[in-house]
């Protein structure tokens, strides 16, 4: 019996091009509830985000020959996520955003009294209204930068871009973000 939890992405993903569907199911388990956060964000909707989630990894399931072994899986799944997502977007002509309170539940110190429950509640609104007022593109790349903690090359496969061009839609994002949050 194979352990498939030993297995990195590669190994798993090139038994599942062998047609090992517990191999597939290993990394749908690995990285469903990061898709789905990521989708519910961009089209803020649950319900959608569901649906996108299942559609990105039966596209990923499909589209397996295409993957090659010097791509990162990662970035090449949260790729099809995020084109699926757009496609949906546009035909539908919005772009929203989700709470980030619904991950973060306001993760703060247990010990902390209600005067620091506050003040980070507040911190989080704060942050909520500025990053809703961002463009999509600024709102993806700071929510794959600081939420999904994808490295700078990470986000250039990902959105298809090179990799000057994240580090300076990056800092714009984020020069825009604190400019709303001063405001």
């Amino acid at each position: 019996m194979r352990i498939f939890s030993d297995l990195n992405d590669h190994q798993c993903v090139a038994l599942a091009q062998t047609g090992d569907g517990k191999a597939f199911s290993e990394i749908v388990m690995r990285y469903q509830d990061r898709i789905y956060r990521f989708l519910v964000r961009l089209t803020h909707s649950p319900d959608a985000a569901l649906d996108l989630t299942q559609d990105t990894f039966l596209r990923a399931y499909q589209s397996l020959e295409r993957w090659r072994p010097d791509a990162q899986f990662k970035t090449w799944l949260f790729q099809i996520a995020r084109n699926i997502a757009f496609d949906r977007l546009r035909r539908e002509k919005r772009v929203a955003f989700v709470e980030l309170e619904e991950d973060f539940a306001l993760q703060e110190d247990p010990a902390a009294g209600p005067d620091a429950l506050l003040e980070t509640a507040q911190r989080y609104r704060l942050l909520e209204t500025a990053l809703a007022k961002l463009p999509a593109e600024h709102r993806e790349i700071l929510l794959l930068r600081e939420i999904e903690e994808m490295t700078y090359d990470e986000i250039a496969l990902v959105l298809e871009l090179n990799l000057g061009t994240v580090k300076s839609r990056i800092a714009r994002a984020r020069t825009a973000l604190l400019a709303h949050i001063e405001h």
